[in-house]
C-alpha cells in the first residue's frame, strides 16, 4: 500500500511538473504563433502619425526585433527549467525467446524454482541541481530580455523618424509639382501670345523660340518631379510594407508638420540622459558585464544535486516469490571544485577586466551625449533658420516671377529679364527643398536623441 501510494505521488508530482512546463511554453510562444496577415488595401490615407503607426504594425524589420524579445523570454525559461525538478518515467521488458535463458532460484537446500529472466520494470526518477551559475544565469537572462526591448524601442523609434523623412519628402515634392505646373501655365500662355506675334510679324521667331525653351525646360522639371514623387512614394510604401499597387493620400502638409511652435518647443526641451536609449543600452551593458563577474566567481561554488529514483521489478505471479529489496532510492550529492589550474581565475579576471572596459565605454558615452545634445540643437536651430529664409526666398522669387510674366506680357520686360526670373525660381524651388529635408531631419534626430516617440 505504501509503495502504491509513493508510485501515485509521483504520478502526480509527473503531470503537475508537465503541466507548469506547458503553460511556461504556452506563454512564450504565443507572441511567435504565426497571425494572419490582412489583404493589402488599394489605397491608404494617412495622417503622419496614421503612417507612423501602421508602419509600426506592418514593418517585418519591427516584427523581427519583437521576436528577439520573445527568443530572449524563451533562453530564460530554459534557465530557470535547468533549476527546477526534472522527473523521467521508464517501462522496460526485455523479451526472452530461448527456455535455456530462464534460470532456477534456490528456495531451500535442495529446491528450485525457475525464475524467468524478463521482468517489468517500472521506473520513476525525479533529479534536480541547484549552483550558483544557474541562479547568476537567470539575473544574466532578465539583462538580456531588457536590453532587448530596448533594441525593440529604438527600432520603432527608427521606423517612425523614417517614416516623418518619407512622408515630408512626398509633400514637398508634391508642392513643388504643383509651383511648376503652375508655372508652365504662364509660360506656355507667354509662348502661345509671343508665336501670335510672330505670326503677325510684330515680333521675331527667335523670341517666340527662347520662350519656347522655357516650356521645355519647365516641363522637364515637371517630369523630373514627378518621377522624384514616385520614388519618395515608393520608398514610403516600402516603410508601410504595402505593394506598389496601393494608392497614397497623405492629408496633412508641410507647414503642419513644420510649426513654429513645435520647433521651438523642441529646442527648449531639456536633456534628460536616463531618457536616451543609447544611454540606457550602455547601463545595461555594463550591469551584463558586472554580473559576468559574477557568473566566473560562482565556478568556485558547489552544486548540490538531489535525485529520487523509485524502480519496481515485476516478475509475474507464477514466479513464486517477490523481491525483497526495497524499490526507491534517495541520493543527495555535493560537488565542489577543488583545482582547476588557474582557468577559473582567469575567467574571473577576464570578466573584471571586461567590466572596466564597459564602465569606461559608459562613462565616455556620458559625457559625449551632453556634447551631442547641444550639437544637435545647433543644428535644429540653424536648420529652422535656413528653411524661414528659403521659404522667404521662394515666395519672393515666384512673385517676380510672376511680375515680370505679366510685365513681359505688356512689352515692360525684356525675355532676358524673364529668362533670368524663371532660373532664379528654379533655383529656389531646389534650394528649398534642400532646406525642409534638412530641418525635418535634424527635427527627427533631436526627437530621436530626446526619446519623444
Amino acid at each position: 500500500m505504501k509503495t502504491k501510494k509513493l508510485f501515485t505521488a509521483a504520478c502526480v508530482l509527473t503531470m503537475l511538473l508537465a503541466s507548469v512546463t506547458s503553460v511556461a511554453e504556452d506563454h512564450v510562444l504565443a507572441a511567435t504563433k504565426e497571425q494572419p496577415q490582412p489583404a493589402a488595401p488599394a489605397q491608404l490615407t494617412l495622417t503622419l502619425t496614421e503612417a507612423q503607426d501602421y508602419a509600426v504594425k506592418q514593418n517585418r524589420t519591427l516584427r523581427n526585433a519583437s521576436l528577439a524579445v520573445q527568443e530572449a523570454y524563451a533562453q530564460r525559461w530554459q534557465t530557470i527549467a535547468a533549476m527546477l525538478p526534472s522527473v523521467d518515467g521508464s517501462l522496460t521488458k526485455n523479451v526472452m525467446y530461448d527456455e535455456d535463458f530462464k534460470e532456477k532460484m534456490i528456495l531451500f537446500p535442495g529446491t528450485t524454482q525457475p525464475m524467468s529472466m524478463s521482468p517489468w520494470v517500472y521506473g520513476v526518477t525525479a533529479a534536480v541541481g541547484l549552483n550558483g551559475q544557474g541562479i547568476v544565469g537567470t539575473l544574466l537572462n532578465n539583462i538580456a530580455i531588457d536590453m532587448k526591448k530596448i533594441s525593440l524601442e529604438q527600432s520603432e523609434s527608427n521606423i517612425r523618424a523614417s517614416i516623418t523623412t518619407s512622408y515630408v519628402s512626398v509633400l514637398i515634392m508634391q508642392d513643388i509639382e504643383h509651383l511648376l505646373d503652375s508655372s508652365l501655365v504662364n509660360i506656355q500662355a507667354l509662348a502661345d501670345m509671343t508665336q501670335k506675334t510672330v505670326d503677325a510679324g510684330a515680333a521675331e521667331q527667335t523670341t517666340a523660340d527662347q520662350i519656347l525653351v522655357r516650356v521645355n525646360t519647365l516641363k522637364n522639371n515637371i517630369n523630373s518631379t514627378k518621377r522624384n514623387t514616385e520614388l519618395a512614394k515608393n520608398s514610403l510604401r516600402v516603410l508601410l510594407a504595402v505593394p506598389a499597387e496601393t494608392e497614397l493620400i497623405l492629408t496633412q502638409t508641410v507647414d503642419e508638420l513644420l510649426s513654429h511652435e513645435a520647433i521651438l518647443a523642441l529646442l527648449g526641451e531639456e536633456f534628460n540622459l536616463n531618457n536616451n536609449l543609447n544611454y540606457q543600452l550602455l547601463q545595461k551593458s555594463t550591469d551584463l558585464a558586472r554580473t559576468n563577474v559574477h557568473m566566473a566567481a560562482w565556478a568556485y561554488g558547489p552544486t548540490i544535486s538531489l535525485a529520487y529514483q523509485y524502480n519496481k521489478r515485476d516478475y509475474g505471479k507464477d514466479a513464486g516469490f517477490e523481491m525483497m529489496n526495497s524499490p526507491h532510492t534517495l541520493a543527495f550529492s555535493v560537488k565542489m571544485p577543488l583545482w582547476s589550474s588557474g582557468k577559473r581565475a582567469a575567467g574571473v579576471i577576464e570578466k573584471k577586466i571586461a567590466y572596466e572596459e564597459a564602465k569606461n565605454t559608459l562613462a565616455e558615452t556620458t559625457d559625449n551625449l551632453g556634447i551631442q545634445y547641444q550639437q544637435l540643437r545647433f543644428n535644429l536651430q540653424n536648420a529652422f533658420e535656413t528653411y524661414m529664409n528659403e521659404k522667404e526666398n521662394i515666395a519672393v522669387t515666384e512673385r517676380v516671377f510672376t511680375s515680370t510674366t505679366n510685365k513681359y506680357q505688356w512689352g515692360a520686360a525684356s525675355n532676358l529679364e524673364l529668362t533670368n526670373a524663371s532660373n532664379d525660381l528654379i533655383s529656389a524651388q531646389s534650394t528649398y527643398v534642400q532646406a525642409v529635408l534638412t530641418l525635418v531631419n535634424a527635427q527627427v534626430e533631436l526627437d530621436k536623441f530626446l526619446n519623444n516617440h
